[in-house]
């Protein structure tokens, strides 16, 4: 880049630090009031929303800077909700209603991964007991997790990413000392997120009365939980082989085979009515009656990475929610560079302690430090272990990038780097 165009990015970042600092000491009244006990939505976007990383997410509506150059957003959006944001600098490009406080469905779990997934080491097994499996609510989506078999921790976040598995949610759950204490250390992570918008219910995203969370939040999670390893592992991942239940032989000896899961995400699978989203690398998405279809994706393209949070559309066609992710992320990777942020994806309470290393532990891995990320360049059709499928793992490692030496340095250059994604191989 030539000098002149770094002294104005320098300009507009120190700008940006200003805003970062006033984002991080504002005060409770940014915030939305407390959610009501209703299962159900508003039907319109509430006057008063969160202001959280700008006064213009907090206004409803679409909010976007169109100028010469810029190219027109999408006319066939019907989400009540959506935001599109520079995933690593962190600018909101374009938001509609990005506050409104909605049922998050199944993506919340990125919130309950990003909190609960460097707890145990994926090596270690668990043998399931008839409580692990209590209360799950009716209808669920599920992983096939049997009481009296052990899984790994790997088995089980296979399962709650790729099959959005509430039976591989409670399970971990429980290993946390239950499900009260994992909900509230979710609420916690959310509030040091800056995640305000957000209140967790239940750790499945299973509806219920109170449970919210919103565009900007989920954007704001996902990028979190991909400062870690594991986590970009596994949301990535396309199919995996997923242990199945025991059972005798017809010799009489005890024989467990282990069948094929697929990730429900259909930019990251395909569908009938969809094709693969060009440098797709996850994140999650969810369905239920309350919440509608919702999803938040991350992809790369040229360079740029974009993160995009759809939540319900009003559009009642198959698989809508992704067609309308798809078009916004076209949307964005046409106008960065050339449109103006509304405003900025704040970062976590903990960028203002000295050293901090926001949204990851020492490793970026499941089971705390030991295994740091060391490769500097991407491992390009690597595949998950136990028997995930390599092209399914789209982004890469490089070590060092998430280091941030103080506060200052993550102030002035507002950015939240992700590690080098690895490029998809082509696919018919």
């Amino acid at each position: 880049m030539p000098a002149p165009k770094k002294t104005v990015r320098r300009s507009l970042l120190v700008t940006s630090a200003v805003l970062s600092s006033l984002a991080l000491t504002a005060p409770v009244s940014y915030a939305a009031p407390k959610p009501s006990p209703s299962t159900s939505p508003s039907a319109t976007p509430p006057a008063n929303m969160s202001s959280v990383g700008g006064a213009r997410l907090g206004q409803p509506g679409t909010q976007v800077n169109l100028a010469s150059g810029v190219p027109v957003l999408p006319k066939d959006l019907t989400a009540r909700s959506w935001v599109v944001a520079d995933a690593e600098s962190g600018d909101v490009l374009a938001a509609h209603n990005a506050h409104w406080r909605l049922p998050p469905a199944s993506t919340m779990k990125m919130l309950f991964a990003d909190t609960v997934l460097p707890k145990f080491p994926k090596t270690m097994e668990h043998k399931v007991v008839p409580s692990d499996l209590a209360d799950i609510g009716s209808g669920s989506s599920m992983v096939g997790i049997k009481e009296g078999e052990t899984y790994s921790v790997h088995d089980l976040w296979l399962g709650v990413f790729l099959r959005s598995g509430n039976d591989a949610v409670h399970v971990l759950s429980k290993m946390n000392k239950g499900i009260k204490n994992t909900v509230e250390e979710m609420n916690e992570h959310a509030e040091e997120l800056q995640a305000l918008d957000t209140h967790a219910v239940s750790p499945d995203g299973y509806d219920a009365p109170g449970q919210v969370s919103s565009a900007y939040d989920l954007t704001l999670i996902a990028r979190s939980g991909l400062q870690k390893k594991d986590f970009r592992e596994y949301c990535s991942t396309v199919t995996a082989k997923f242990p199945g239940e025991t059972k005798k032989s017809k010799k009489g000896k005890s024989v467990r085979e282990s069948f094929e899961i697929q990730n429900t995400n259909r930019l990251l699978s395909g569908d009938s009515d969809i094709s693969v989203y060009q440098g797709i690398a996850g994140v999650k998405n969810g369905n239920t009656t309350n919440a509608g279809a919702t999803f938040t994706g991350v992809a790369e393209r040229g360079g740029k990475v974009l993160l995009v949070t759809v939540m319900n559309p009003e559009k009642s066609e198959h698989n809508e929610v992704y067609k309308e992710t798809a078009r916004l992320f076209d949307w964005g990777f046409q106008a960065a560079g050339k449109v103006q942020p509304v405003g900025e994806l704040v970062p976590p309470k903990s960028a203002t302690q000295a050293g901090a290393q926001p949204g990851a532990n020492d490793s970026g891995e499941a089971g705390g430090a030991g295994n740091a990320e060391k490769s500097s360049k991407p491992a390009v059709g690597a595949s998950a272990a136990g028997g995930s499928t390599g092209i399914g793992i789209a982004l890469g490692i490089t070590g060092g990038l998430l280091v941030l030496l103080a506060a200052g340095a993550f102030l002035i250059n507002r950015r939240w780097p992700l590690p080098d994604l690895v490029r998809r191989r082509s696919r018919p």
